[in-house]
């Protein structure tokens, strides 16, 4: 990678028309249409009106008029009083909104990629996919620099870039629209119940949230890190227990991972009957659970599946252990039973998600066991040593999209 970091402009920084046109990649036409609408409030005084804020505004009301609203109907309910995009100058993206005369060729022969891999792997983490002659935002920058060492260090390749980068925006789209729900449920709803206007209510709730951004942003960079941590200190203990191994320290047997599907019985049926709201209070309850009980015993949850999750486990020991806690835990906080399938062997990891037969296997496994039941396969019975539970076989059973019967059985306490 070539090339001196760039500076990024501040978000004071003043701008004349033509230069906010520049930056926002439209014609000084479209910003004096924008003012006329009312969108844009040029400050009195100086050559420089505009700030660096206004091309977020430039974009939002864009992005409406795009999507069908007219502009004139926004111009008209801006002099209603009844809207104002006052709202995009508290949000944390003045920065990533600046454009500079780089192209996006430019940018790639800079971090030593091709053109067309920039285009792609810049529209993987979740940007507009950019034509060639397109400025860079600033916000792609650092995306490029990483993506582009990367792959002329032979890290990775392009596939692989593009599988690390939709798991990286959807799990952050995930997190942005969390906080959404909040921003909306905690601050705007109780102002717009106290009688305000929804202009009114857009420009306070906007003063309120100003002072979260640096917490949150600092928030989520420890769970960030925490979830590093965790994740890089399993795979270091896996190279330790191979070191060890090769220095010829004996170890004990090894056992292959364990695969967990966890459903709640009649989620669907109970969250239709009580609605929206709780079917949210459902899905909080459950999460606190399937995230800390897995800990203890060496397991995480991987992926959500509506009224179930998926959780993977070192060993078949811990599955069991935590998928009876689970059980009694799930109850006990007001969910529905949960009814849980385990199985133990090879799994293919890719992009953050496992796949395999073992996969599969513990999901129809799942699907046959009733509520407060723990059914697992037979090699989790043969490798798991877990003392106070017991295992009762159930027999042969056909299971949906195996070709063979399999031996069942369901785990108890003692």
């Amino acid at each position: 990678m070539t090339g001196e970091p760039r500076a990024i402009a501040p978000s004071t920084e003043e701008l004349s028309g033509a230069d906010l046109a520049a930056r926002a990649g439209v014609g000084e036409e479209e910003i004096e249409r924008l003012v006329t609408h009312g969108v844009l409030v040029p400050r009195e005084g100086g050559v420089a009106p505009f700030r660096t804020v206004d091309v977020l505004k430039i974009r939002v009301a864009r992005v409406c008029e795009d999507g069908g609203l007219p502009m004139g109907g926004m111009a008209k309910a801006i002099r209603a009083g009844r809207l104002s995009f006052a709202f995009v100058e508290s949000w944390p993206f003045e920065r990533w909104a600046a454009r500079g005369p780089q192209t996006h060729p430019d940018l790639a022969k800079e971090v030593g990629l091709a053109v067309e891999s920039l285009q792609r792997i810049v529209a993987a983490f979740g940007f507009a996919r950019p034509e060639p002659g397109d400025a860079v935002i600033e916000a792609e920058r650092p995306v490029a620099s990483l993506i582009g060492q990367a792959v002329g260090l032979g890290i990775v390749d392009e596939a692989t870039a593009m599988r690390v980068g939709s798991v990286y925006a959807e799990a952050l789209r995930r997190v942005a629209a969390v906080e959404n729900e909040i921003y909306h449920s905690g601050i705007e709803m109780p102002l717009l119940e106290k009688g305000l206007g929804q202009r009114r209510t857009t420009e306070l709730a906007s003063e309120m949230s100003e002072g979260f951004t640096d917490l949150l942003d600092d928030a989520l960079m420890a769970v960030y890190r925490r979830q590093q941590e965790l994740t890089w200190t399993e795979h270091q203990i896996e190279h330790i227990e191979q070191a060890l191994e090769d220095s010829g320290v004996p170890l004990p047997p090894g056992r292959p991972p364990a695969m967990c599907f966890l459903d709640l019985a009649g989620y669907t049926r109970l969250t239709e009957e009580r609605g929206d709201e709780e079917a949210a209070a459902l899905a909080a309850r459950l999460s606190d659970i399937v995230q800390q009980a897995p800990r203890q015993h060496r397991g995480e949850a991987v992926k959500w599946l509506g009224d179930g999750v998926m959780l993977r486990f070192r060993d078949p020991s811990g599955a069991v252990v935590s998928a009876l806690d689970m059980v009694e835990d799930i109850p006990a906080a007001g969910l529905p039973p949960a009814h849980v399938g385990v199985a133990a062997g090879p799994v293919i990891r890719q992009g953050g998600d496992y796949f395999g037969r073992t996969v599969n296997l513990a999901s129809r496994i799942a699907d046959l066991a009733r509520g407060g039941q723990v059914l697992v396969s037979q090699p989790v019975v043969e490798m798991a040593s877990v003392p106070g539970v017991r295992f009762v076989e159930m027999g042969w059973i056909e299971l949906p999209g195996l070709t063979n019967p399999i031996n069942l059985f369901e785990a108890r306490r003692s």
